[in-house]
């Protein structure tokens, strides 16, 4: 489903497939609660692998989204497909979101 790596000061998250899954996996919430903690306040959210999002994919991004600003950190979304673009212009979700198209993008943005 996906994989992370801490790529300091980020917390990179691969998703490997459609975002339909009706909530935030255990073991991802708790690699998030991890890094929060251990001081990482940016992640970026690949979603090179993912083809399609329902309301419940889109739900999860949110959820990161909002543990990552209570913390006064950032979620980024990288390499979204034309489906997701789409859906993230329909949801208004692209003000809400800084969208990348490369994770060196995103993470030049947060490094400077």
């Amino acid at each position: 489903m996906f994989t992370h790596s801490i790529e300091a000061p980020i917390l990179v998250i691969h998703f490997k497939e459609n975002l339909t899954m009706p909530t935030l996996d255990a073991e991802l919430q708790q690699i998030i609660e991890n890094a929060i903690e251990q001081g990482i306040l940016h992640c970026v959210i690949d979603l090179e692998g993912v083809q399609y999002a329902n309301s419940s994919g889109i739900g999860i991004l949110m959820r990161i989204l909002a543990k990552f600003r209570n913390a006064n950190g950032e979620a980024m979304l990288v390499s979204p497909s034309t489906h997701l673009q789409k859906l993230l212009i329909i949801t208004k979700l692209s003000a809400i979101f800084s969208v990348f198209e490369t994770l060196e993008e995103a993470k030049k943005a947060i490094l400077g």
